[in-house]
């Protein structure tokens, strides 16, 4: 696909030091890549993918409920994951009503990572590495810190994760669709980075694209576009009309030049398929 390749290959011409991406295919063929793939980058809120399908497995394991209380008063694990605890995004204060807002919180994150280590007996550190990095052999792959955005990991490892995500192994098909499917519908924030929509859709750890305006995936990206960016410059979106992944590692900060250049790359990879 050599349309594919140039169109993966435009991130080496972005203002960054190091750039690495990947397009995977439904089968999980890897069909395009650029960069050095086993270099290894901060991910920053791309974690919040990692742990929200350990998060999965808990619930499938049934260390953790989807309504297991966690958080303040009358939130529950569904919240933490769906960003709708009320939490804030990094005092811990409570700012709504769980289920009334979409209040992006790395707080919250932090109290779902520690809910499911509680169940399970051990660090979700731990946690993370036997439920998912392991079996997915994510090698190069490991959390440092929070749940939230702690993760460091290669291009080769999230292409891995990339193709689980179209074609789950470790947790069953209907459980991934839950997660990646708008929970409390109709529920208006912040999109980080961005601005505010209305409404914000998010799935159980996943954004999901829907119809907001603006946004960090491209412009034919369809609806149900789910995934997450980071502020170290990184991204991972599956869409599962066009039948296709990526994933993006930069080495600079998310800022006006990620605003820029994410929505056209990722039309370019489209329009190559």
């Amino acid at each position: 696909m050599p349309d594919l390749r140039a169109a993966v290959g435009t991130v080496l011409d972005w203002p960054v030091d190091h750039a690495t991406a990947a397009v995977v295919g439904a089968d999980g063929v890897v069909l395009a890549t650029a960069g050095e793939q086993d270099r290894v980058y901060r991910l920053a809120s791309v974690t919040k993918l990692l742990s929200a399908y350990a998060v999965l497995v808990a619930v499938e394991e049934g260390a953790v409920d989807w309504d297991t209380p966690a958080g303040p008063d009358g939130s529950t694990v569904r919240h933490l994951a769906a960003h709708t605890s009320g939490l804030s995004f990094s005092d811990g204060a409570v700012q709504a009503k769980p289920g009334s807002r979409r209040i992006y919180s790395n707080v919250g994150f932090e109290v779902l990572g520690d809910t499911v280590a509680a169940a399970a007996a051990m660090p979700f550190a731990q946690y993370l590495h036997e439920a998912v990095l392991g079996p997915l052999g994510m090698t190069a792959t490991r959390l440092d810190g929070s749940p939230a955005a702690g993760a460091v990991g290669s291009g080769a490892d999230l292409a891995r994760f990339a193709a689980e995500l179209q074609a789950p192994t470790l947790v069953h098909r209907a459980t991934l669709d839950e997660a990646t499917s708008v929970a409390f519908p109709g529920v208006d924030g912040v999109l980080p980075g961005y601005s505010r929509q209305k409404p914000n859709d998010w799935g159980l750890g996943f954004e999901i694209r829907d119809g907001k305006s603006p946004h960090w995936t491209g412009a034919d990206s369809s609806p149900r576009t789910f995934g997450h960016f980071g502020q170290s410059g990184t991204f991972l979106w599956v869409d599962p009309d066009a039948g296709v992944a990526c994933v993006v590692l930069t080495d600079r900060d998310f800022g006006p030049w990620a605003v820029e250049a994410w929505p056209s790359f990722t039309d370019k990879v489209l329009a190559a398929l």
